[in-house]
């Protein structure tokens, strides 16, 4: 039997992306609809949770903490592209690698197209607060915003196709107009106080803000984390550009925490200004009946211009997303390809630009479909969904892996260069799988009691039929490679060249 050896067309990936840009990528992937949108809607998707999303949120933070750990921990000792499937298929079973991956490039694929599909509204709020009525009523129409859509999608999918360096150029200065412009959110809903909205909505809308009861239920209080949890998804993208990074063994562990911790306090901070000003029972109102956002909840009290501001901020933080998580599942399919799970062609890389360009462009096509699919669900909450469960079962793998790593390949344990105290990583590993579960059954119970039109809006279905069609690729292209002589364990036991 002989190992596999993969063919090259190209000279491969090359490391260029140094701190910032790593950083960056898994900072832009965070923010968006996370922070502007999800605190807010999750009104409508967990009734019920009332003045309770700030607790829920903070405890949301607590296993996406202990992930980042385990992912720190891993990239240390392979920083490889495709990250998460490198690190689970090495250190703890390549079944397991694969189809936790794949579950993961189907969930974030899905979310590129429902982030896709919620920015044209930020657009239509701002043509209404610029009292351009027809141009708003325009970027209503269905065709119109899924076709403005995809035009945003592919504009960034090129984007991704010319190179790192033109990645870079494009989304580090996106990253500081982001937060420059968000600060606007955070002084403004510390400014004002409820009073003042009260009065602001009376004198605008003759409404007055209705009184809602509120009570603690922890299966509630658990089930909101659950889905503020998906806001930490993100920063494991920067796991997936590991082939990418300059002095990867440093950069990779350290951009990792700069961006769970930063972000983390920039969400609780932010979500707090909106939550100071505007009632919970007016989001929860207001969510029952519409898509809503923290720019449109903050128009009431801020001049035209500033509203103008913060929905413009809105639009650039959803906008960062793309590149970011594009950039993320593409590196996913090119190492499947490395390694023989997906056709080699999708591991073709431009000898000039240095970029998966078929891997790129697959993940684009299937983004598309997530755009679809938003507009004929009618609810974006159902990627959101999909890709929580896909990132929930994600991130316990990866605590399992730094549990099980020495046992199964001692010799990339040994390669482990951060947080390398054995019982340090038997603490925070074993904690984040009890809350990793904990979270996944909240989750998955959620959608399953949920009352909907179709089974086919049930995430968790359509979670296990992608698992299931995982399944039936590996088992098919694993059995394929042995057929070919090609050694399968040995293979999984090595780390690839990117």
């Amino acid at each position: 039997m002989k190992k596999q050896t993969t063919e090259k067309t190209t000279t491969g990936l090359s490391r260029q992306l140094g701190l910032l840009g790593l950083a960056a990528t898994g900072i832009c992937s965070m923010l968006g609809a996370s922070v502007y949108v999800v605190p807010f809607m999750i009104q409508r998707n967990v009734p019920g949770i009332g003045p309770f999303v700030l607790p829920a949120f903070l405890f949301a933070a607590l296993p996406a903490i202990l992930a980042a750990l385990a992912y720190a921990t891993l990239a240390s000792a392979m920083p490889r592209a495709g990250g998460a499937y490198i690190y689970a298929s090495r250190g703890l079973n390549p079944y397991l690698g694969f189809v936790a991956s794949f579950s993961q490039w189907f969930g974030l694929s899905i979310a590129i197209g429902v982030i896709s599909y919620i920015i044209i509204p930020f657009f239509r709020d701002i043509a209404l607060a610029l009292a351009w009525e027809d141009l708003a009523h325009l970027l209503e129409t269905g065709w119109i915003r899924v076709s403005l859509a995809i035009l945003l999608l592919w504009t960034f999918v090129g984007i991704n196709l010319r190179g790192l360096r033109f990645y870079e150029r494009t989304l580090i200065p996106l990253m500081f107009v982001m937060f420059g412009l968000g600060a606007i959110v955070i002084v403004a809903g510390f400014s004002f106080d409820q009073e003042i909205f009260a009065t602001a909505l009376s004198g605008k809308e003759n409404r007055v803000v209705s009184a809602q009861a509120s009570s603690w239920d922890w299966t509630t209080f658990l089930t909101a984390a659950a889905l503020l949890f998906s806001s930490f998804i993100g920063f494991d993208s920067i796991a997936q550009a590991g082939g990418e990074a300059k002095n990867p063994q440093r950069n990779l562990p350290l951009a990792i925490l700069i961006a769970v911790l930063g972000v983390g306090a920039y969400y609780f901070i932010f979500t707090a200004a909106v939550y100071h000003t505007v009632p919970w029972s007016f989001v929860a109102e207001e969510a029952a009946t519409k898509d809503i956002s923290a720019p449109g909840l903050l128009s009431y009290v801020l001049s035209p211009f500033w509203a103008v501001a913060i929905l413009f901020g809105a639009a650039i933080a959803l906008i960062n997303d793309l590149p970011a998580m594009l950039l993320s599942v593409s590196r996913l399919i090119f190492a499947w390809a490395e390694d023989g799970i997906f056709p080699k062609g999708l591991a073709r890389i431009d000898r000039q630009r240095q970029t998966p360009v078929n891997a790129i462009l697959l993940s684009g096509g299937m983004a598309t479909i997530g755009i679809l699919g938003s507009h004929l669900a009618g609810d974006f909450f159902l990627g959101i969904d999909i890709m929580v469960t896909s990132m929930l079962v994600n991130f316990l793998l990866m605590c399992l892996t730094v549990l099980w790593i020495p046992r199964h390949n001692p010799a990339l344990a040994k390669k482990i260069s951060v947080m390398r105290s054995r019982t340090f990583q038997l603490i925070f590993a074993s904690l984040g799988c009890v809350l990793l579960t904990l979270f996944l059954i909240m989750h998955i119970a959620k959608d399953i009691r949920a009352e909907i039109e179709a089974w086919y809006f049930h995430s968790t279905y359509i979670w296990l039929i992608v698992m299931l069609l995982a399944s039936l690729i590996f088992y098919w292209k694993t059995q394929q490679l042995k057929r070919n002589g090609i050694e399968v364990k040995e293979v999984f036991k090595e780390l690839p060249k990117h």
